[in-house]
């Protein structure tokens, strides 16, 4: 059976593009055909599945989206008549279970059989039904239309790897087509960045991830197995990392949005020139914005505001500070539960706070340290390598590195 993975290659395209003109063309004339939207956005989302677990990984989904859907259905309902906090905190743990199972079971704590209830997309899934009850908690959101519901869950473009939209901001533009002027721009603005996206993901991420990456960790794992604990050759694994992941992630972000405008969807953007931050808080303005967003809105802002409004801890530099590093140590348990997603957590939550503590000291002496655009281009060249050496945490290959040569 036909096995088709989100713009891993140009087929994708042909078969997906092609499954899309008949919205377009009702998008063009003002209609918005929300059955076939449905129907195409499953069947796509089915052609993820890997071959030989479709019928399991198919009722993971059915499974998984029944039970958010009456957890988010049910929340709805109860935010009408009371808002205990105790009951938010259940629903938001609830919704979560699923995934925090399916990391759990990737440790080899609990049977293999627990894996087959991950699939594909089931973290950004997540990140949407979670995302609906906290907007609930903060009034955003008032009713549940349940089309709408599975219409925002099922959003095939943007599934897999993101961006992460909301549904307040979804919903506003499913419920009706674009003015014809703004679907034909945007189908102008989708052609740009498909072009732009087959750029970065097809030459410049398969250069950097299949040439330059794999030669750099071969020269480094030669140290290794000569016993070297460190290696020079771990710089340029490094740094061509680095290019690989944005160019790659980049393209990614960019063939979602494209699809996203070709079904009359303006998701949120995901990157911003990411490595020409000035410090690592802009970066995460820059970088998987719309994950950043999230967390930040969602994570980082609740903690701060819980520990403020219950005077727990009364200075507010010291809660950001706490407040980083459960962000941000959060957002690498999410990535998954090994050390290096982890550690990489922690550094940024680290640069976070470091970063504070330069700001508070520059305004205290604020005649001494001088600002122009040697120290912006320096502060640029610092974020960048700073955040190459994460990087190098990030990817796992220290891991192979050190203790699997």
């Amino acid at each position: 059976m036909l096995n088709l993975q989100p713009y891993a290659d140009p087929t994708y395209f042909l078969y997906l593009l092609a499954a899309l003109v008949p919205l377009a063309i009702g998008l063009y004339f003002g209609k918005r055909f929300v059955t076939y939207e449905i129907l195409v956005s499953l069947a796509f989302i089915f052609l993820i599945f890997d071959e030989g677990h479709y019928i399991n990984q198919g009722i993971a989904l059915i499974g998984y989206s029944i039970w958010q859907f009456f957890l988010v259905w049910g929340y709805i309902t109860y935010r009408k008549k009371a808002n205990k906090a105790w009951v938010f905190y259940l629903a938001a743990f609830l919704s979560i279970l699923p995934i925090i199972l399916v990391r759990i079971s990737g440790t080899g704590l609990f049977k293999p059989q627990l894996s087959l209830f991950g699939f594909l997309g089931i973290s950004y899934l997540t990140f949407r039904s979670v995302g609906m009850i906290i907007e609930t908690r903060d009034g955003v959101t008032h009713d549940f239309n349940p089309i709408m519901f599975l219409r925002f869950m099922l959003f095939m473009p943007t599934l897999s790897s993101g961006p992460i939209d909301r549904y307040s901001r979804f919903a506003k533009d499913a419920a009706v087509a674009p003015e014809r002027s703004r679907y034909i721009e945007l189908l102008g603005e989708a052609t740009k960045k498909l072009f732009l996206g087959f750029v970065y993901k097809f030459i410049l991420s398969y250069y950097f991830g299949e040439i330059i990456y794999p030669y750099f960790q071969n020269q480094a794992m030669s140290d290794a197995h000569h016993g070297m604990l460190l290696s020079w050759w771990l710089i340029p694994v490094a740094y061509s990392y680095g290019m690989y992941l944005f160019f790659d992630f980049a393209g990614y972000s960019l063939f979602a949005l494209a699809i996203s405008y070709v079904m009359g969807i303006e998701s949120p953007i995901n990157f911003n020139k990411p490595y020409g931050s000035k410090n690592i808080k802009e970066f995460w303005n820059r970088w998987h914005m719309s994950l950043s967003f999230w967390f930040r809105d969602f994570v980082f802002m609740r903690f701060v505001f819980l520990f403020l409004k219950n005077k727990w801890i009364k200075n507010r530099n010291t809660v950001s500070t706490i407040a980083y590093f459960v962000n941000m140590l959060t957002m690498g348990l999410w990535h998954g539960l090994t050390w290096f997603y982890i550690v990489y957590g922690l550094m940024h939550a680290t640069g976070m706070a470091v970063n504070d503590a330069w700001i508070r000291f520059k305004r205290k002496h604020k005649d001494k340290i001088p600002h122009n655009k040697f120290t912006e281009a320096f502060a640029v060249v610092l974020t960048f390598h700073f955040v190459i050496l994460t990087f190098l945490v990030f990817c796992g290959f220290l891991d192979t590195f050190w203790f699997h040569r």
